[in-house]
C-alpha cells in the first residue's frame, strides 16, 4: 500500500492553531472524528497518548508521527498537519516540531500503520523533502509531492560500490519500537554509502519483522559490520568480523563517521558469545569510567519503575493511615502504614514491587556486562544484598572479636551495585575458563555450566561481600538520618546543583540515583528521605525558571520561546527537568549556570529545613507525601525565581 492511498486531503491541517503537545494531538484527532475516520474521539486519544507514554513520537528534525492501532478507527488514514509556529512536542532532539503525520489504523489492520510509518520515514529522509512539505499551501500539493517522489526509482536495498573491487559493508538497524528510526537509519546509511562509492546492504529489525535479511554470503563478503541499534539483534553470525556497535541515532546523524570507521581497519573483531545479545565490539576505546556508567545505567533504568511504582504505593499507605487516623500510642504508631486495612493493602502491593528493586538493579548490571548468563547471577546477588545474608551473619569487630551485629542487615543499594558488577565479572571469567571446551559441549556450557557455576561463585562471594557492604550501608543510612544544619545544607546544595548541570544527563542521573538509594525501608518508616526531597525539588527548578525568564524578560525571547515557556510550567511541576534542555542547549553559557544557581539554592533550603519526601518521582502530584508541602513549594518557587531572573538578565536581547 502506497502512502498516497492513506493520505486523506479532507482531514489535512495546513495551519495548526494549537501550540502545545496535547492540544495539537486533540486538534488532529478532532479533524479525523469530524470526517468520520475516527468514531470515538476519547478512545482514539487514549490510544495515541498511551503510545506517547512509551516514548515520544517526535522523531527530531521538526517531524512527529503519532500513531495508534485502535478499535475507534473506521478506515486506515494518515493525517498530515503543519504548524507555522512550531510546537514543543517533547521531541527526541529537544527542538520544536512543525510537521505531523498522525497514523490511524483499524484494530485488525495487519500492521498497516507500521508499513505506513516505514514508508513515511524513508520519504522524509530524502534531501529537501521535508522542506518542500513545509512550503505547501494546499492538500493537492502534498499529494503531488509524494507522487513525484514515488515515481523516482527507489534506492536499492543493496548499494553497489563504484567498482567491482570496491569496499562492501553490511549493517543492521533497529530501534526500541522498531518503527521510524529503524528505517530512517537504513535510508541514511544507504544514501551516505552511495555518495562515498561504498557498497552496503542494510538489514532492518522492525516491528513487523526482519527486512532485507543478511545472508551468510553477504556477511562473508563484507569488510566490516555496522550495528546501529538500541535493542539486541542476532549477533553470533558476525563472529570474527570487524564490527562497530552504536545507537540507532548515530546511524541517522553520523553515517559518514560510521562508514569511515568501518573501513579504517581499526574496528574490533567481534567474538560471538552463546546466547547472542548486543555486541560488545566498538571502535571507541571505552574508559573504565564510561563502561562503569553504561553498565550502572543499564541496571538503574530497569530498576526505576519498581522504585517509582512501589515507592509511591508505600508512601500512599502512610498517607491513607494519616487520613483515616491512627491512635496516638507507641504500638499503633509503630504500625503506621499498615494499621488500617486499606493502608495495609497498599503497603503490601508496594512492598512487593519494592522488593524487586535490588535484584533487578544487580541483574541488569550483570546482563549489560555478560548478557543473558549474567542475568541469573545478578538477580541472586541482588537478592542476597536485599536479604542481608552472610556467612552465618558473622562479622568481625575492630579488636578481632566476632559479633552478630550485622546478621540479616541488608547491604542495600550499594551491595546490589557491587553484586551486579561482581556477577558480570564472574561470568566473564567463567567464559574464558570454559572457552577450551569441545564444540560438542557448547550447548551444555551456555544452558548448564554458566548459569550453575555463575550462581555458585557469585552467591558465595556475595555472602562475603555482604559483611563489609552491610556495615557501609548501615553507616551511610545513619549518617543521612542524622544530617541537620550545615551538613544537610551542603548535601542539598551539591545534589541540587547536580540536577541542573545537564538536566537529564549523566550528572543529573547520578544525583537522582543517589537520592532514590536513600529511600530505604527505614527512611520510609521515618517519613522519607531529605536527600530525595532535595533532588526532586531541585529538578523541578530549571523548567519553571524558563517560564519565569520568558514571562519577565519577554523582549529577550521569541514568541515561539515564550510559548515553550508556558509548557515548561507543566514539565517543571511534573519533575521533568528535561523540559529546559532546549534553552540550555541554545545558550549554555548563560542558561546552565543560572539553572545551577537556583537548583542548588532550592536543594540547600530543603536540607536546611530538613524536609523529607517518601516518593521517588511525581513532582506536584506527590506533594502530599512531603513532610511540609507548603514550605516545599515555597523553596521550589524561590529557586525558580532566582534562576529565571538570572537567566533572563544574562540573556542577550533579540536582534531587531
Amino acid at each position: 500500500m502506497k502512502i498516497q492511498d492513506l493520505l486523506r486531503k479532507d482531514v489535512m491541517l495546513l495551519d495548526l492553531q494549537a501550540t502545545e503537545k496535547k492540544a495539537v494531538i486533540e486538534e488532529m484527532i478532532q479533524s479525523l472524528a469530524d470526517h468520520g475516520y475516527v468514531t470515538d474521539f476519547e478512545a482514539f486519544k487514549e490510544g495515541i497518548l498511551a503510545r506517547e507514554a512509551l516514548t515520544s513520537t517526535g522523531l527530531g528534525d521538526g517531524i512527529a508521527m503519532p500513531h495508534s492501532k485502535n478499535a475507534a478507527v473506521k478506515e486506515a488514514t494518515v493525517l498530515f498537519a503543519k504548524s507555522n509556529k512550531g510546537v514543543d512536542y517533547e521531541s527526541l532532539d529537544g527542538q520544536p516540531t512543525d510537521l505531523f503525520f498522525m497514523i490511524a489504523a483499524p484494530e485488525g489492520a495487519n500492521d498497516t500503520h507500521l508499513a505506513a510509518l516505514a514508508e513515511l520515514s524513508q520519504y522524509l529522509m530524502k534531501d529537501g523533502f521535508a522542506d518542500k512539505l513545509r512550503q505547501v499551501t494546499s492538500p493537492d500539493e502534498v499529494i503531488a509531492l509524494f507522487d513525484v517522489a514515488s515515481e523516482k526509482a527507489e534506492e536499492p536495498a543493496v548499494v553497489e560500490p563504484a567498482a567491482e573491487d570496491g569496499d562492501f559493508l553490511v549493517a543492521v538497524t533497529a530501534c526500541t519500537t522498531g518503527i521510524a528510526h529503524t528505517y530512517m537509519a537504513q535510508e541514511a546509511l544507504q544514501k551516505a554509502a552511495a555518495e562515498m562509492g561504498v557498497g552496503i546492504k542494510v538489514e532492518t529489525n522492525g516491528a513487523s519483522g526482519i527486512g532485507n535479511k543478511l545472508t551468510a554470503e553477504d556477511i562473508q563478503k563484507a569488510k566490516a559490520v555496522i550495528i546501529a541499534a538500541d535493542k539486541a539483534v542476532e549477533m553470533d553470525r558476525f563472529d570474527g568480523k570487524p564490527l562497530i556497535n552504536r545507537p540507532v541515532a548515530d546511524g541517522i546523524r553520523k553515517t559518514e563517521e560510521l562508514i569511515n570507521l568501518a573501513l579504517s581497519g581499526n574496528a574490533e573483531v567481534y567474538k560471538a558469545a552463546n546466547g547472542g545479545g548486543a555486541a560488545e565490539a566498538s571502535t571507541e576505546k571505552k574508559s573504565l569510567g564510561g563502561a562503569f556508567y553504561k553498565h550502572l545505567m543499564s541496571g538503574v533504568s530497569q530498576m526505576l519503575p519498581f522504585v517509582i511504582g512501589g515507592g509511591i504505593m508505600i508512601a500512599l499507605a502512610f498517607l491513607i493511615d494519616q487520613i483515616i487516623g491512627v491512635p496516638n500510642t507507641k504500638e499503633a504508631l509503630a504500625q503506621l502504614g499498615s494499621y488500617n486495612e486499606l493502608a495495609a493493602q497498599f503497603k503490601t502491593i508496594g512492598g512487593a514491587a519494592f522488593g524487586f528493586m535490588l535484584p533487578v538493579l544487580a541483574g541488569y548490571i550483570a546482563y549489560s556486562i555478560a548478557e543473558k548468563p549474567g542475568l541469573v547471577s545478578g538477580f541472586v546477588a541482588g537478592a542476597i544484598a536485599s536479604s542481608g545474608a552472610s556467612f552465618g551473619g558473622i562479622a568481625f569487630g575492630s579488636g578481632g572479636e566476632k559479633t552478630l551485629a550485622l546478621a540479616g542487615v541488608s547491604s542495600g543499594f550499594l551491595g546490589a551495585l557491587v553484586g551486579g558488577f561482581l556477577a558480570g565479572g564472574v561470568i566473564l571469567v567463567l567464559r574464558k575458563l570454559l572457552a577450551g571446551l569441545p564444540r560438542s559441549l557448547e550447548g551444555i556450557r551456555s544452558i548448564l555450566l554458566l548459569p550453575l557455576l555463575g550462581v555458585f561463585f557469585t552467591g558465595f562471594l556475595m555472602l562475603a561481600v555482604n559483611i563489609p557492604m552491610a556495615a557501609i550501608n548501615t553507616g551511610l543510612n545513619n549518617f543521612l538520618s542524622s544530617l541537620s544544619g550545615t551538613s544537610a545544607v551542603l548535601l542539598g546544595l551539591l545534589v541540587g546543583g547536580m540536577m541542573a548541570v545537564d538536566m537529564g544527563g549523566p550528572v543529573n542521573k547520578a544525583a537522582y540515583v543517589f537520592g532514590t538509594g536513600t529511600l530505604t525501608a527505614d527512611a520510609m518508616m521515618n517519613g522519607g528521605s531529605t536527600v530525595m526531597a532535595a533532588v526532586m525539588a531541585a529538578g523541578m527548578v530549571p523548567p519553571l525558571a524558563v517560564f519565569v525568564a520568558t514571562l519577565l524578560f519577554k523582549n529577550k525571547f521569541t514568541e515561539e520561546e515564550r510559548d515553550s515557556g508556558l509548557t515548561n510550567i507543566i514539565m517543571g511541576l511534573s519533575f521533568i527537568t528535561e523540559g529546559a534542555i532546549p534553552f540550555g542547549a541554545a545558550d549554555p553559557a548563560r542558561a546552565i549556570p543560572s539553572f545551577i544557581a537556583g537548583s542548588a539554592l532550592t536543594g540547600a533550603l530543603v536540607g536546611f529545613a530538613g524536609l523529607k519526601l517518601m516518593a521517588p518521582h511525581g513532582g506536584i502530584f506527590v506533594i502530599a507525601l512531603t513532610s511540609n508541602p507548603l514550605l516545599y513549594l515555597l523553596f521550589v518557587a524561590i529557586g525558580a525565581v532566582v534562576s529565571g531572573v538570572l537567566f533572563g538578565y544574562l540573556r542577550k536581547p533579540l536582534e531587531k
